[in-house]
């Protein structure tokens, strides 16, 4: 049976993603992804322009999952389960998609300045994605004070580490054995999941009085 347009268009975002994380990006052409596919050079341009852009719907796609992953954390409810499900959501998004993952982790700046770009937006994206997460939990108590845009830094360079480690040689840890290690992490930081959020529109008991005016960035 012959494949339609969309089947046949994740065939080819598939074998690039193989492809990618075998070769590398600046290696990999797109005669090795459609041998890989098993079609004709013509039925590639069919659907992508350049190699690029397939490389570009694949971290649009991998980002868009991550953002359906985490989920706005309600105050009233288990916090601790709570974040463990966007911990848990994170982890699998990425773990399930080892190839581009790794990709990600181990690219080389400088050799395609659009390259570079592209996943630098996607790092800049997860970041922002993050820290607005981290804003609403200062919001309601969960959060410590600090810079939300420092915390989210911080958590990405521990998860990155991390799944360097389940992606490449390192030991094979089981998901949720990361899941808790990554939960322990942000607890002994800034998260406070047992501590209560304040009553809404309540002052706090021992407002902190800072010098000068703060201007958000």
């Amino acid at each position: 049976m012959a494949m339609d347009k969309t089947e046949r268009r994740v065939e080819l975002l598939r074998a690039a993603r193989d492809v990618f994380s075998t070769k590398g990006y600046h290696a990999a052409k797109v005669d090795d992804i459609v041998a890989r596919a098993g079609v004709a050079k013509g039925t590639f341009y069919l659907y992508f322009p350049d190699k690029r852009s397939v490389f570009v719907e694949l971290v649009d796609g991998l980002f868009s999952r991550l953002g359906a992953a985490i989920l706005h954390v309600d105050s009233h409810a288990d916090i601790q389960a709570q974040v463990k499900h966007n911990i848990r959501g994170i982890v699998a998004v990425l773990l399930d998609d080892p190839a581009l993952t790794q990709l990600l982790l181990s690219f080389a700046p400088g050799l395609d300045p659009a390259f570079t770009t592209k996943l630098q937006s996607f790092y800049d994206g997860v970041k922002q994605l993050l820290k607005t997460s981290l804003d609403e939990g200062q919001t309601i108590g969960i959060v410590g004070p600090g810079d939300t845009s420092m915390y989210a830094t911080f958590t990405i360079g521990a998860l990155k580490e991390i799944l360097a480690e389940s992606t490449g040689s390192g030991p094979v840890r089981p998901r949720e054995q990361i899941v808790d290690g990554l939960y322990q992490l942000l607890e002994s930081g800034y998260l406070h999941a047992s501590t209560p959020a304040p009553a809404p529109n309540n002052p706090p008991t021992k407002p902190k009085r800072r010098g000068g005016t703060r201007t958000s960035t």
